[in-house]
């Protein structure tokens, strides 16, 4: 495929050249001038370092767009929010919501065998679930050419070179990254919507959430990859191309702009495309590396990573002249993305945390302000306060959102956040009783009895003997010296 000339990037020693360009915090800015500064002295720095011809980048909070910046040329220009890049692997973010937008229609489920769905495959034992989060088992490229640097084949072309030794390890024994997966993916929700993965995209979610500068080719403005010699500062155009049934695990170009909408839909605001729960599921890692303390995981198409004490979601990208990289913390609603035009060298990863981490210690986020409620319904005021599960005491509180929060009184112990359902029951949110129900028992005259949450007992004190504590109380009681 051929470039526009404009967009084509010459040596940093060329004749005529000029200096590279660097852009300040956008017109929109939202962080204090000395935040500004060290967030560009951070970008500079890396594309220093980095040797990379061009890289932009920008941070988000609370879904907003807050600071950008950039070093380098595009052409004869800096590059800005508006410069389109490839991004590589984050295509995948896209192609996983695709698919769990087919799962909340109930068209299929995550546990589903790809044979379900894409039938005459050798994989096709693998659940979607498995490929979503590669522990699929199946090899990590196309055999073939490489295939990010040569046109790729149409699906049919793509599976015929499956086979039973396509299937590298046991389904969900280990993480194992997959590209081929995500092309299986996206056949997937071709078939369901009767055209192609990218017609689904630019319908169902780059359409709805205005991401106009995400495409399958590059549009004008944007930057040319580039591979950096190692040991001399000269560059060598990289190839671009279509990558056919593959597409789905790594096409995609975007900007900066349209990835800050996307890191904001990751924090929660998806308007119609997903339901919020969905994500927040998706979000949640299924498989993690060995280490003793894990740094890196992954979800349902997301990476998570814990980088100096933060989680961050997200994912990065890397294609033949071309790095990404889109991270969000979601508890502190801060989020960075980057994109540079170079093969190898800069570290989306530890650029993108350095960003957060950067207005986060410099610009600590207020927390929410408080306000009362206008009132509660009697059903919830008379379970709130103290509570006994066996000896550990326990407080049920109920906040503005109108869900309950249940945790201990001291340090140890489960606490869990509870959903309010149309019968009276509640549902566990998260920690230990996600998904568990919790139910108020009362007696004959509605006063309340005790709470049964996954067959544990709550009761207002010590396993009170007017209550069904399972295996029954003692009937001496409390005693110091009882079995001593």
């Amino acid at each position: 495929m051929s470039l526009p000339p404009d967009q084509s990037l010459q040596p940093a020693s060329a004749a005529g050249a000029a200096p590279p360009a660097e852009s300040p915090s956008g017109p929109a800015a939202g962080v204090l001038p000395t935040t500004a500064h060290e967030l560009l002295r951070r970008v500079a720095r890396e594309q220093a370092d980095g040797r990379a011809p061009a890289l932009v980048a920008g941070v988000l909070r609370s879904g907003a767009l807050v600071w950008d910046g950039a070093r380098g040329r595009a052409g004869q220009s800096a590059p800005d929010t508006d410069t389109q890049s490839r991004i590589g692997s984050i295509t995948k973010t896209f192609t996983a919501v695709l698919v769990a937008r087919l799962r909340d229609e109930g068209r299929l489920d995550f546990s589903d065998p790809l044979e379900r769905h894409v039938p005459g495959t050798p994989l096709g034992d693998r659940t979607l679930a498995q490929l979503l989060s590669h522990t699929s088992g199946v090899q990590a490229e196309s055999d073939g050419p490489w295939w990010e640097r040569t046109p790729g084949a149409a699906w049919p072309g793509l599976a015929a070179t499956l086979t039973d030794a396509t299937l590298r390890h046991e389904a969900g024994r280990r993480f194992h990254y997959s590209n081929v997966g995500f092309a299986a993916l996206g056949e997937v929700v071709a078939r369901h919507r009767g055209r192609s993965w990218w017609e689904a995209l630019a319908e169902e979610v780059l359409a709805p959430l205005e991401l106009r500068r995400t495409t399958y080719h590059p549009q004008a403005p944007h930057l040319s990859g580039f591979a950096v010699h190692p040991w001399a500062d000269l560059l060598l155009p990289e190839p671009a191309h279509d990558a056919g049934a593959m597409a789905p695990a790594g096409q995609l170009w975007s900007t900066i702009t349209d990835l800050s909408r996307w890191a904001a839909f990751l924090a929660g605001d998806t308007g119609d495309v997903l339901d919020p729960d969905t994500l927040a599921e998706m979000r949640e890692p299924i498989t993690v590396d060995r280490a003793p303390t894990w740094t890196s995981g992954y979800g349902l198409g997301w990476q998570v990573l814990k980088v100096d004490g933060r989680t961050l979601v997200g994912h990065g990208g890397s294609m033949p002249g071309f790095l990404a990289g889109l991270y969000v913390d979601v508890e502190d609603e801060l989020g960075a993305v980057a994109l540079a035009n170079t093969t190898s060298g800069i570290n989306p990863v530890a650029l993108g945390s350095d960003l957060i981490s950067i207005v986060a210690e410099r610009e600590p986020r207020l927390p929410a302000e408080w306000a009362p409620v206008a009132s509660l319904p009697e059903s919830v005021f008379d379970i709130l306060g103290g509570w006994h599960w066996g000896p550990a005491a326990y407080v049920l509180r109920v906040r503005g959102t109108g869900e309950l929060e249940l945790g201990p009184m001291g340090n140890a112990g489960r606490a869990s956040r509870f959903r309010p359902n149309a019968d009276g029951t509640w549902t566990g949110l998260d920690g230990y009783y996600a998904g568990e129900t919790l139910e108020v028992v009362r007696r004959p005259d509605g006063s309340v009895s005790h709470l049964n949450l996954a067959t544990f007992v709550f009761t207002r004190k010590p396993y009170d003997p007017s209550t069904p504590i399972p295996g029954g109380v003692d009937e001496a009681g409390w005693s110091g010296t009882a079995g001593l």
